[in-house]
């Protein structure tokens, strides 16, 4: 099998993450900070190192601002729905995922306002239009970094910036970019990074992180167990343990452990310029098939780990059930959750089929796949 699917999740992961999933499991799988036993201790210790070691990634000055969770749509919906309230106003864009979109939508039915900028064809977006979204009452801005469909790179630095100019928060969402793309929360007047742990940071699904950059007050969506203040009966109102009510998933945040030391062993630019090569490969050699179309930058330094395509005059689901099941090629086809980025690229009726590359794809598998799409498409 030919894995371009890494947008949906990276896969394989480095050894060292399924090996210690499992080391954690079978070696010091208590709870951890629900006791003083040496297992329990074990299990926390590794928690704080994996805080400390996206912190020092990110550059968020204190570890304890690294929330885990369960994953990108969880980080999002708590820093969505625990900033904005009744009367406040956000500022999203079209190229964003439902997970972004959705949380802001049941907000609307609540009083929240918010303005979606349009993006142009390529899912690029103009930081002068939301300059112009901004409103007395303008709390949050929400931006991807990079597009799930079209593999777009925003220019964060610039909305960062912007923001800081007009006092809003600025809340990023990384899925596509942690772990491939250098982010600086400080530089970049970052004040929410959310993200999963099982893309780029080549972690175990079931994991996410939420890192605050901000004294803003974030509610808290749950309460629960904490390990901490046991004997009141009210949340802890401070982080992590206020946005952590529950059992850690100490195997996964074990794994995303060694996720991010094998990543930070390679060098997260050499990670990006080998899936930058990549891309320039397949996106040259599928140009000079007339019946694919491609969609996103032309230039391929606005674009990271993601190429969405068609074959004119044939279904997206068609094209991706021939690459699985007569090439062996894993892709994913449809609306990738983002109705409204796929009306931005004009793809909202007949759906694309997404390719995007990860640190262990090679170039054999790039050209494999272009083999089998020009095969397809003279079939067609």
């Amino acid at each position: 099998m030919i894995y371009l699917d890494n947008a949906a999740t990276t896969y394989p992961k480095p050894k060292a993450v399924y090996d210690n999933v499992m080391k954690a499991m079978k070696e010091y799988g208590a709870n951890p900070g629900r006791g003083s036993h040496a297992m329990a201790i074990e299990g926390a210790k590794t928690i704080y190192e994996t805080r400390e070691l996206l912190a020092e990634m990110f550059n968020l000055e204190d570890p304890l601002n690294v929330i885990f969770t369960f994953n990108a749509t969880d980080s999002l919906n708590i820093a969505i729905k625990g900033l904005l309230k009744p009367g406040d106003h956000v500022i999203t864009t079209s190229m964003e995922h439902n997970s972004v979109l959705r949380p802001i939508y049941e907000l609307q039915k609540l009083g929240v306002e918010n303005t979606i900028v349009s993006c142009d064809k390529e899912g690029k977006v103009n930081v002068e239009d939301i300059e112009e979204a901004i409103k007395d009452n303008t709390k949050l801005v929400v931006t991807t970094h990079v597009s799930n469909l079209s593999g777009t790179i925003f220019p964060i630095k610039e909305i960062g910036s912007l923001c800081k100019k007009y006092d809003l928060l600025y809340l990023v969402d990384a899925s596509q970019s942690a772990g491939v793309l250098e982010i600086d929360v400080q530089e970049y007047n970052i004040d929410l990074l959310a993200m999963p742990g099982h893309k780029g940071l080549l972690g175990p699904q079931g994991t996410g992180v939420l890192l605050i950059n901000t004294d803003a007050d974030i509610n808290h969506l749950k309460e629960g167990g904490t390990g901490s203040e046991s004997s009141n009966l009210s949340q802890p109102n401070f982080y992590p343990d206020k946005l952590e009510a529950g059992t850690h998933n100490l195997p996964g945040i074990a794994g995303l452990n060694f996720g991010i030391k094998y990543i930070k062993s390679k060098g997260i630019k050499s990670i990006y310029n080998h899936e930058k090569k990549l891309l320039d490969i397949f996106i040259k050699e599928l140009k000079k098939n007339p019946k694919i179309v491609i969609y996103g930058p032309t230039n391929i330094l606005e674009r990271s780990g993601v190429v969405p395509i068609n074959i004119i005059n044939m279904d997206s689901s068609e094209v991706s059930y021939l690459l699985d099941t007569k090439y062996s090629i894993a892709v994913r086809s449809g609306l990738h959750c983002a109705p409204l980025a796929h009306k931005t690229l004009g793809t909202e009726k007949i759906g694309a089929v997404r390719f995007s590359v990860g640190p262990f794809n090679t170039k054999k598998d790039i050209i494999a796949a272009v083999k089998a799409l020009n095969e397809i498409s003279l079939a067609e």
